[in-house]
């Protein structure tokens, strides 16, 4: 809560003139005051005042006492016929405040509020007696600011714990001079918007003060403060059902606050299981949830944090119930799920306000993309960190990208349905990685890593049947992230078909990991190489199915694992050669051998090699399949000219076997004549 620098009139020094004619001599009033037509008339102030104002904080009695010192000059000067004096003012100062008290040791002045405005409360001071031309009179005014109670949002809160209001300076126009001096109680811990004050010192006392020294437009000059005191909590444990079981909540919030507390708690009792039905997503904090009251210091204007080491939720003391439910929703999405900022802020408002219609909070909507937030914004992807500067704009731009965000979250929700959301949660957080391997023989491929907006992109276009690349461009990529959109939707299509055409083969992971990690140029080279691998795959499988041989499966089983699309390609190649050899083996089969190829084929038997052929090949022994092939042909082959050589073998057997024949039978019948020789000689 900031307080912006504006001119204000804080000072109104509308004076009676009291001559011959008694002439106002002019006025210096806050914007919209009704007195300001008659103020624009006038000439420089010829009553002028200066303050040195002290602002006393006391959070015990909830006010911040404001004590004035003031300077009344009449710059007039008698002439002969007239007299000049005043003998009152108005001062204008801020709204809501009260027990107003005025002293001079010169005369006895009174003060009394003239009217009430939205922006100021006008006094009048009656001087007591007049102030002649050329004089100064001095004055104590004091009055209190309080705290009005109220909604947590209001302006003025005084309390032990916290402190915020607007200072003040006063004076007249066109006249410097004055101070300002507020002092807090030792132990505050303060924040102010100007920068106007020397650094702060701290008195005997302990007590903070902070000085402006003189000012040179008092009128110009606006601070506010924002403190608080740390102490002990008021704390209390809720016990929230969530999930079948009981959530422990510790709800700490400042003594002084008891209102907080109620209405925080009440949120959050209700507002917990409704976010845990709609994100569908388990709770995983193991120990109690802490939330805390907070004054939000964050530069960004963001009114709530989530701590998630810390496991607490600071919520600031005027957060409104989107605010309270957002922060609820970081305790799923805390940077462990989504990466980007972007994204956790997006769908944390997204399911904030869905939470907030479920339990009945009305009127929470979240940041609202106006005209001139849309004007300011830049790409998602383009949001810093907290606190990072975008020059003078940042609080614009901080503002412009937390609607942006969650403008985008209702867009994607729209499409994708709770259901497709909750089903994108439940696959990071089991660690799904997108591009999952479909059929019967596909395995879970999983991830360590939390998606950014890319893996985000990828697994809701795989976990919903939508489309989103036209809402990232829209609102997601900077212009240099372009190029990689366009790249991902030819890639994307090339795998899509690709995974198709070698079913029921599987393309290999790698494939896949170089597609989630938008490496395109890498996925592009791969499926090149797979598709050649395919290529080949299919000029086997049409040379098999010709040749009626069924292929092995180490092609598959190469393209598919670590040795890849080459190991593959060749493994295509051994498997052709051997399918030519089966085939120019089995082209040399003869199925009605002649008389001299039968000849030559007995006692051999090629149709067996044929079958060893086969097999081998079919089981992925290619040396073995090649070789049979090869006895087989080789057998066929010279089949005539072996059953030549045996019929002539035979025919030179016989020859050799009827010569011995012959010869035996002729020595038979020498020996028989020698024998009878013998015996008609003896006669």
């Amino acid at each position: 809560m900031t307080g912006a620098r504006r001119r204000r009139g804080g000072l109104l020094a509308l004076a009676l003139l009291a001559a011959v004619a008694a002439t106002p001599a002019g006025a210096l009033l806050p914007a919209g005051s009704p007195f300001a037509a008659a103020t624009a008339a006038a000439a420089a102030p010829a009553l002028t005042m200066t303050a040195d104002t002290r602002y006393t904080v006391d959070p015990l009695k909830r006010r911040v006492h404001v004590a004035l010192a003031l300077s009344a000059t009449n710059h007039r000067h008698d002439t002969k016929t007239h007299r000049y004096y005043f003998d009152r003012a108005f001062l204008a100062v801020q709204p809501g405040t009260t027990a107003f008290k005025v002293t001079s040791p010169d005369a006895k002045p009174t003060v009394h509020v003239e009217r009430k405005a939205k922006a100021y409360t006008l006094l009048r001071i009656d001087f007591g007696k007049r102030l002649p031309a050329g004089a100064t009179r001095r004055f104590r005014l004091t009055f209190d600011i309080a705290d009005p109670g109220g909604a947590p949002t209001r302006t003025t809160r005084i309390g032990t714990t916290l402190v915020s209001f607007a200072a003040w300076g006063f004076g007249t126009t066109d006249t410097p001079g004055g101070s300002v001096t507020v002092v807090f109680p030792a132990g505050f811990n303060v924040d102010v918007d100007s920068t106007a004050f020397d650094p702060p010192t701290t008195d005997a006392a302990g007590s903070i003060l902070y000085t402006t020294g003189s000012l040179t437009d008092p009128l110009d000059f606006f601070a506010f403060f924002v403190a608080d005191r740390p102490g002990a909590f008021s704390e209390t444990t809720l016990q929230i059902p969530l999930d079948g079981r009981t959530v422990p909540v510790i709800l700490r919030s400042w003594p002084d606050d008891p209102a907080w507390a109620k209405r925080v708690g009440s949120l959050l009792k209700r507002g917990l299981p409704a976010l845990a039905r709609d994100i569908g997503l388990p709770w995983t904090v193991e120990r109690p949830l802490i939330v805390s009251e907070a004054l939000s210091r964050d530069a960004t204007g963001f009114a709530g944090r989530y701590d998630p080491p810390a496991g607490e939720i600071q919520i600031a003391y005027y957060a409104p119930s989107f605010v309270v439910l957002r922060e609820a929703a970081h305790v799923w999405f805390d940077g462990t799920l989504l990466a980007d900022r972007w994204a956790s802020e997006a769908f944390a408002s997204y399911y904030a306000v869905r939470a907030a219609k479920t339990v009945g909070e009305k009127s929470v909507k979240g940041p609202a993309l106006t005209p001139a937030l849309e004007a300011a914004r830049v790409p998602l992807n383009a949001w810093a960190a907290p606190g990072t500067t975008y020059g003078a704009a940042s609080a614009t731009v901080e503002s412009a990208e937390s609607a942006a965000a969650l403008k985008l979250a209702n867009l994607i929700g729209a499409r994708a349905g709770a259901a497709g959301l909750t089903a994108v949660w439940q696959a990071i957080r089991d660690q799904r990685a997108a591009y999952q391997a479909t059929g019967p023989r596909a395995t879970l491929e999983t991830t360590d890593t939390v998606p950014d907006w890319r893996g985000l992109l990828d697994l809701f276009e795989e976990k919903t049947p939508a489309t989103y690349d036209d809402l990232w461009t829209a609102w997601v990529v900077r212009p240099t992230d372009e190029p990689l959109l366009a790249a991902r939707g030819v890639a994307r299509a090339r795998y899509v078909a690709l995974a198709a055409r070698a079913d029921p083969w599987l393309l290999p992971r790698v494939v896949r990991d170089s597609l989630r990690a938008w490496q395109f140029d890498q996925a592009t080279e791969l499926l090149d190489r797979a598709t050649t691998a395919l290529d080949d795959r299919d000029a086997v499988e049409d040379a098999a199915v010709g040749a009626s041989l069924t292929p092995p499966a180490t092609m598959q089983t190469d393209f598919e694992g670590p040795r890849g699309f080459a190991a593959a390609s060749a493994e295509a190649e051994a498997e052709l050669a051997a399918i030519t050899a089966f085939r120019e083996a089995v082209a040399t089969r003869s199925e009605q051998p002649g008389l001299l190829a039968a000849i030559g084929l007995w006692n051999s038997d090629p149709n067996a090699a044929i079958r060893r052929a086969i097999d081998a090949f079919s089981s992925g022994d290619l040396q073995a399949s090649v070789e049979s092939s090869a006895f087989a042909k080789r057998v066929w082959s010279s089949a005539e000219e072996i059953g030549r050589n045996r019929i002539l073998a035979a025919g030179a057997s016989l020859a050799a076997v009827a010569l011995g024949l012959w010869l035996l039978i002729r020595w038979y019948r020498d020996r028989g004549v020698r024998r009878r020789s013998v015996v008609v000689g003896q006669g």
